[in-house]
This record gives structure tokens, C-alpha cells and sequence, in this order.
């Protein structure tokens, strides 16, 4: 991404700016609202109405923090908390932008798991826009 790893690192964890970026490209203008109580064992939660009003929430536990490098968090929908998974965000300096790396695991099943990859991408290349 051409940008430098912390205003990444901000887009992730300022909930001003999360909510500024996340959402797929159906959802609602103006419906995203974040959360986070960004410390290992706090909270965060993003929550938006997609188009056709359908609501969407989801949201985890900090497991490990290294500012600027590292975030790994829990993630479930609010549909289905007994489906966590885990998600891992890495971002390392690359010439005057980042290499940033998504991991999501520990998914439910591969239709869950495909569907996330679907949705991951979207939304990273918003996250590219937002920071560019």
C-alpha cells in the first residue's frame, strides 16, 4: 500500500477512521460506526446497514498489539458468535509504503471461509483508497 505503516495502522484502529473505510460496497452511507478499547483483552466492534437495510455487526478481543506492526483479534459476526475465527494484520515498511498482510482463520467452513476472502479483498482496496 502507498502509504507508511502507522496512518495504516490508524485506519485499523482509530474508530473514526475504521468507520470511515470499512463496509462493503453495498453498504449504507454513513451506517458504519466503530469501536475499539485497543489494548490485548479489549474489545472492538464494527457494525453498518447494508443497502437493503440488512444489518451487519462484527466485532472480537485484542490477542496481541505491536503498534504499527502487529494487531491479532478474535472476529465474529453477531449472528453467530460460536463461529469465532482469528484475524492477523501485519504491516511492514516496503520502500515508502507498507506490505500489509491479512490472515483469517480458524473459519467455520470453506463457504465461510470464501466468503471472507470475498469480502477481505473489497475492503482492502477501500483501506488502499482510504490511506492513498
Amino acid at each position: 500500500m502507498n502509504a507508511a505503516p502507522a496512518k495504516i495502522y490508524a485506519a485499523w484502529t482509530d474508530p473514526e477512521k475504521l468507520a470511515a473505510w470499512f463496509g462493503p460496497a453495498k453498504v449504507r452511507e454513513g451506517s458504519v460506526q466503530a469501536e475499539t478499547d485497543l489494548r490485548v483483552g479489549g474489545r472492538y466492534r464494527i457494525s453498518f446497514y447494508a443497502t437493503d437495510g440488512e444489518y451487519f455487526e462484527a466485532g472480537g478481543v485484542y490477542r496481541e498489539i505491536v503498534p504499527n506492526e502487529l494487531l491479532v483479534m478474535s472476529w465474529a459476526w453477531h449472528s453467530t458468535p460460536e463461529r469465532e475465527s482469528q484475524l492477523t494484520i501485519s504491516l511492514k515498511p516496503d520502500g515508502a509504503g507498507t506490505l500489509l498482510t491479512l490472515h483469517h482463520e480458524q473459519f467455520f467452513n470453506e463457504a465461510a471461509r470464501d466468503g471472507h476472502e470475498k469480502g477481505w479483498t473489497e475492503l482492502l482496496g477501500k483501506l488502499e483508497q482510504f490511506v492513498s
